[in-house]
This record gives structure tokens, C-alpha cells and sequence, in this order.
């Protein structure tokens, strides 16, 4: 049984969450908190093993608390979160701070999609309970950790998938990219308003440049491009060049935008072009497309468990024996740039 305390000032909104962990065999709510002081005293007390947080509350706010209790006592923490402009740069702060998940605080008139609702709630409780948590630490940014690498294949294009946890894992792989690194073509399971955020703090962070991917924008060295989070993102070739290109077409794994459906284009246009890896997340979305692109001649890479915060999507690929290599994190970046390194003649 996986025990759960939710932490809201709103009754309404701790009621609801209650009724909806409840509802599972395997989950159920131990305590409900209405601030951040009262929580720490029941979490001496109950010691659960998630904690649904609620970002704004008064007395304390939601990321002050989440700083404090991932540095001294790391856990499973889902953040309730506004799914708005607004909301999306805090809810990044907390996943940066070490919470494992967000999703989307619950509406009053949640009604014919309440049984959706639900189970996505339990699920991401669940995955929370098993992940990989980390504490809160300042990455040392090293934005080349592969020096001797100086030239590129022109054709070289670099493709990464990640789903839960994979903001923090993308931040450390693009954190390490040299300015005048191959194309980078990215699939991050994450809401629409959440996309743009993303790739913009990204951008403010990174030696290269970031942005959210647009239909038609051709792809160029040194610039990284982040799938919507409504769309599809899928290469296409045209003349010597390739172009980004973006739909709405029915969700692939229970996904829009999926790993699959960017690594399958790939395989389409420059497989032996591409340079692909798998990061942490849920699921199994991009373990078939990765298993398509090193069928078809291109470098893939696996995550290793050891620093995934949820070993699904890495594990499935390596089952289907889709990696070339499994690498922790902090090698990632190294092993894509050694792989789209210009061949000397």
C-alpha cells in the first residue's frame, strides 16, 4: 500500500485528491495537510511515501517548502499545478528542486472526464512512489565534456525522448553542448503552455541556442528544437535540407507529441545520420523507433537505471535491444557528440 499525504490549503481540492487516491486498491491517503508547517509534523509522524503538493498556500509557498524538504529529507513529490503561462515556470522550478511530477490542480466541474482524471492521478502517485529521487543540487555547469571534439558531421543530426523526469535529464545533456554541436531534435512528454517555458529556460541556460520547434524551421548546428507539447514534432527532407514539421495527428502511445513518432521520421530521412538517445520516463513510447533507427545504421543510446528518475522508456528499449549503448546521464552528451564527430579521412 502506498501512502500518500496531499498537502492544500484548499479543502475542497484536499477532499477531492483524497477521493481520488482512495479510489485505488494499492493507494491511500494517510494525512492531509493544509500548509507546509503542518505537513512537516506529519511527516515525522505518518511518514508516507508520496506527497501531492500544492504550489501556492499561504504561510509557506509550495517551492520554499519543496527546497527545504529535498535537502534534508528527499521523497516522492508530485506538484499540484495551475496548467497556465503563468503556472509553468514555477511547476519547472519544482521538478528542477527534485519533485518527480506535476499535474494539473482539479477542477470543480471535472465531471465526464473525472474517471481520466483519475487515473492519471493514481498513475503518476504510483510512478512517483517507485522512482529515483534525487536531492536538490547545483549542476557545475560544464557546457563541453568532450573538448577534443572540434568538428562535426555536417549530416549529423541529434535526436533525444524522455517523458517523466527528462526536463532535468535534457537540462544536463544540453548543458553540455558546444555551440557549434549537430542540430538536436527533442520529445519531452509535456503540456502545451509547458513546452515553451521549457525551451525558453533552456535557452537562457545553455551555451546553444533553444527554442520551441515551428513548422517549417530548418534545422541548423548549434540550436535545439522542442517539440510543442500539442504536436507531433517530425523531420522531412527537402532538397539538402531537413525541416522540422509539426501535426496533430492521433496520439501515438497514449502521446502527443511521442518519441516514436520523431525517431520514426528519422529512420525516413538520415538514419545513419542520427544520433539517438532514450532518457528517463514512463512507459515504453520510443523503444520501438529506437530499435528502428539502429536497424536502419544509426548510434542509439539507452539511460542507464541508476540515474533515471523512472526507468521505463530506457528499460523497454534495451529490452527490445534498441541501444547500442546504455550510459548514465552525466556521460550522455559525450557519447552523442563522440558519435557526430567528423570521420577523418
Amino acid at each position: 500500500m502506498i501512502k500518500v499525504l496531499v498537502i492544500d490549503d484548499s479543502p475542497l481540492i484536499r477532499q477531492l485528491l483524497t477521493e481520488v487516491l482512495n479510489q485505488a486498491k494499492d493507494l491511500t491517503v494517510v494525512g492531509c495537510a493544509e500548509d507546509p508547517y503542518q505537513a512537516r509534523e506529519m511527516i515525522k509522524q505518518l511518514n508516507p511515501d508520496v506527497i501531492t503538493l500544492d504550489i501556492e498556500m499561504p504561510k509557506m509557498d509550495g517551492i520554499s517548502f519543496l527546497k527545504n524538504l529535498m535537502r534534508l529529507r528527499p521523497m516522492p513529490v508530485v506538484m499540484i499545478s495551475t496548467l497556465t503561462k503563468k503556472g509553468s515556470p514555477i511547476t519547472l522550478e519544482a521538478l528542477e528542486l527534485g519533485a518527480v511530477d506535476f499535474i494539473a490542480k482539479p477542477s470543480v466541474n471535472v465531471s465526464q472526464q473525472f474517471a481520466q482524471y483519475t487515473q492519471l492521478v493514481q498513475q503518476k502517485v504510483r510512478t512517483a512512489a517507485s522512482a529515483r529521487v534525487r536531492s536538490f543540487k547545483v549542476m557545475q555547469e560544464k557546457p563541453l565534456d568532450a573538448s577534443a571534439i572540434t568538428e562535426f558531421d555536417i549530416k549529423a543530426v541529434l535526436a533525444i525522448g524522455a517523458s517523466t523526469g527528462g526536463t532535468e535529464a535534457i537540462k544536463e545533456v544540453l548543458l553540455r553542448m558546444p555551440k557549434n554541436c549537430p542540430p538536436i531534435v527533442v520529445t519531452q512528454h509535456i503540456p502545451p503552455v509547458f513546452s515553451s517555458s521549457f525551451a525558453q529556460r533552456m535557452d537562457r541556460t545553455c551555451a546553444i541556442n533553444v527554442k520551441e520547434a515551428e513548422h517549417g524551421d530548418k534545422l541548423v548546428a548549434g540550436l535545439a528544437y522542442i517539440a510543442p507539447g500539442d504536436k507531433h514534432l517530425t523531420v522531412i527532407k527537402q532538397g539538402m535540407n531537413l525541416y522540422c514539421q509539426l501535426d496533430e495527428s492521433t496520439p501515438v502511445n497514449r502521446h502527443r507529441p511521442a518519441v516514436d513518432t520523431l525517431f520514426n521520421s528519422l529512420v525516413n530521412v538520415c538514419p545513419k545520420n542520427t544520433v539517438a538517445a532514450l532518457l528517463t520516463g514512463m512507459g515504453s513510447d520510443g523503444a520501438q523507433g529506437l530499435l528502428a533507427l539502429r536497424q536502419h545504421g544509426a548510434y542509439t543510446l539507452a539511460q542507464d537505471e541508476l540515474t533515471s528518475v523512472v526507468w521505463g522508456m530506457p528499460k523497454a528499449a534495451i529490452e527490445l535491444n534498441a541501444a547500442t549503448d546504455v550510459v548514465p546521464l552525466d556521460k550522455v552528451a559525450h557519447k552523442l557528440l563522440l558519435h557526430a564527430q567528423k570521420q577523418r579521412a
